[in-house]
């Protein structure tokens, strides 16, 4: 056994992290078919089991009875089993499981962070988690045997359930538990005399007998669910939408905040010859989004008319579920910070040779400088060719795609017109690029990219990644450069307007780049601290991104109002980062947000990118590039705002981006820049 290995007993794993495990659904990413409300409610149960099995509590078919107040020191534990000895009066374990499964999240959490810290999951953004399959673990006291937690727990229940051997108390209790959640039909072949055997089982122990009849009772209570008496939507009148401040400055994060601050978090809005518009906005519905939208959400409804644009068909913004998690997990590698760290001295290559073409006293228009700036460096990393000379094109195609079949703000001829359809041969131009240089022959020796990762996929899984979404993929480094050329002018515009901020940025560069370039590792949290939170601040005060859409294919109640199966609803995520209770002072630029104790970042108000499964893959190789450009930038020029009075405004259509007003000036070249 590896001397890196954890032994893990049948005792070593609490009973919540055991049905969590049980649960776990490799394949999604989440739990097995279990519906929020029901896994809060299971856990909830499995929590009361095992403060019983502790000997802390006590249930059978009428009560729950306090034996021992004493802590258990488990965090997840030990806060319910106070709460049930404070309690005046004696309940059923019925009122627990109820009273516990509303509040029950906090525990949820704890339990997956636990198995991530303890090497058994491994957690993934957008709240995905899998498992660690380089542990060992030992069952009871016989040998060992190689295999993951979740295997280890299924083989125990497994044995449990096809064979006669009498079962353990804890296996007794999870089986109970998992029942309830019918989900063992995922997890087995089961025959009629397996069925009969569970249902035996669940018979055998009154411990788990008491918890999981409550379980079965509050799950088929109308807790949680959709009902007749869910308020009425607050509509906004056209005239107060009109009159807003924001909307004039094209500011939707600051406008969606405004109005839900006057009507709740869930509204309508109703614009002339339209169908009302439902609005999502809030730290407490980011959450709801984040946590339980993958249960009532779908993204491929909206998506579908611009995937058809490009011939394509499920896509990864458009997938949900199984297929969703099994592609983005497989492109993970391409959007990650470790593979652009293993690339630096490319990439400070492309942004020199950028640069390179900067003339002091010359001014350029921001957007298109940043756009064409980025495209630099993506289409050489991500597909190995250039399409500096179709980037107009692929850019204005794509954005007219979104205005037409995601935002709907223009007629469906608009995308068809001749200027349209000679942009759109631009497309086809970057796949045949794209395609010529990724034979064997050519790619040998490269390092890895995104094409390669896309292509190889398409060979080994083409139900996947069909031929027919090639078209797509290969291209979508046109938007890519749209939505990070943008969070580059923004940037660039809030260093540079900001004097003091500016010197602490060029300060942190100057250091890492005066003795030549720096690796991967020596972009540290301390050596890049102040641009780390000067771009968590840009994100949270310019957000490209800043609104979502999906359609509701399971009703639900969010913040008392029902959401019906097949309406749409539109999530501004980004509008908790105007609002003054989770971003004090929403309107001034403040870095010091992200340090502790405030970690402005770490709370559900935060979500510059996206939330739940969809949340942006490349987070940190994003984060990694910016940091990058910002330094290489204050390092080698110095930049101005041009005009010197120039009032930032946004044009929000299709995603957020400066106004063309917007220029800057090239000062000062401030080194000489490398050959």
């Amino acid at each position: 056994m590896p001397d890196s290995a954890e032994r893990v007993t049948a005792q070593s794993l609490g009973l919540p992290e055991e049905i969590i495990l049980m649960l776990l659904n490799e394949e999604t990413g989440y739990f097995h078919q279990v519906p929020g409300w029901r896994l809060q409610c299971v856990v909830a149960g499995a929590v009361l089991a095992e403060l019983s099995l502790r000997s802390r509590i006590d249930t059978d078919m009428e009560s729950l009875v306090l034996l021992d107040r004493t802590e258990t020191g488990d965090p997840a534990l030990d806060p319910i089993l106070k709460e049930i000895a404070d309690e005046p009066v004696q309940r059923t374990t019925l009122y627990w499981i109820e009273r516990l499964a509303a509040q029950i999240e906090p525990v949820i959490d704890l339990t997956l962070e636990n198995l991530v810290d303890r090497k058994i999951l491994e957690h993934h953004d957008g709240d995905f988690w899998t498992l660690n399959p380089a542990r060992w673990f030992v069952q009871g006291q016989g040998d060992a045997e190689e295999s993951s937690a979740s295997q280890f727990i299924k083989t125990r229940i497994s044995e449990a359930i096809f064979t006669d051997t009498l079962p353990d108390p804890r296996d007794v209790i999870v089986i109970c538990l998992v029942n309830t959640c019918d989900v063992f039909r995922f997890m087995f072949e089961l025959d009629e005399q397996a069925e009969e055997r569970i249902e035996l089982i669940c018979k055998m122990d009154l411990i788990g007998r008491s918890i999981a009849e409550a379980v079965e009772q509050n799950i088929s209570s109308p807790m949680g669910r959709p009902t007749a008496l869910s308020r009425r939507m607050p509509q906004v009148p056209l005239h107060r939408l009109l009159a807003n401040r924001h909307l004039r400055k094209g500011h939707l994060p600051a406008l969606f905040a405004d109005l839900a601050k006057e009507y709740g978090p869930v509204f309508q809005i109703r614009l002339p010859t339209a169908k009302p518009m439902t609005f999502l906005a809030g730290p407490s519905v980011n959450r709801w989004v984040h946590k339980t939208g993958r249960m009532h959400l779908r993204a491929g409804g909206y998506f579908a008319d611009f995937e058809r644009v490009f011939g394509a068909s499920g896509v990864l913004p458009s997938l949900d579920g199984g297929d969703h998690f099994r592609l983005r997990k497989a492109m993970s590698p391409a959007y990650s910070r470790e593979r652009l760290a293993g690339q630096l001295d490319q990439l400070f290559h492309l942004v020199r040779g950028f640069m390179a073409g900067w003339a002091v006293g010359e001014t350029y228009p921001a957007r298109s400088m940043c756009r064409s700036m980025v495209n630099k460096q993506i289409s050489s990393l991500h597909v190995g060719v250039d399409t500096q000379d179709l980037i107009d094109d692929l850019v204005t195609y794509k954005e007219r795609a979104l205005s037409v079949h995601i935002i709907k703000t223009m007629p469906k001829f608009m995308l068809k017109t001749p200027g349209m359809k000679r942009r759109a041969k631009a497309i086809d131009e970057m796949l045949e690029r794209v395609r010529r240089v990724h034979t064997p022959a050519q790619r040998a020796g490269c390092p890895r990219n995104l094409a390669d990762d896309v292509l190889g996929l398409n060979v080994s899984d083409p139900q996947l990644v069909p031929e027919s979404n090639l078209r797509f993929a290969l291209t979508a480094t046109g938007l890519t450069s749209v939505y990070f050329g943008d969070m580059l002018s923004f940037a660039i515009y809030a260093m540079v307007s900001q004097p003091e901020l500016h010197d602490r940025i060029r300060s942190e560069a100057d250091a890492l780049f005066d003795n030549g370039d720096p690796h991967g590792e020596d972009f540290t949290p301390s050596a890049t601290d102040v641009t780390q939170r000067f771009l968590q601040e840009c994100l949270r005060m310019y957000p490209v991104i800043s609104m979502s859409v999906r359609d509701v294919v399971n009703s639900c109640v969010v913040e008392g109002h029902e959401l019906p199966v097949g309406s749409r609803v539109y999530i501004a995520q980004a509008a908790s980062h105007y609002m003054e209770e989770v971003f004090p002072d929403p309107f001034s630029f403040d870095i010091d947000r992200y340090l502790p104790p405030r970690s402005a970042h770490r709370s559900f108000g935060f979500a510059p990118y996206g939330l739940g499964t969809h949340t942006c893959l490349g987070i940190r190789q994003a984060l990694l590039q910016m940091t990058v450009n910002m330094m290489m930038i204050a390092h080698y020029f110095t930049i101005s705002v041009s005009p010197s009075n120039y009032e930032l405004r946004f044009n929000p259509i299709p995603s957020m981006k400066p106004t063309k007003k917007l220029k800057f000036r090239v000062v000062e070249q401030r080194r000489e820049l490398p050959a």
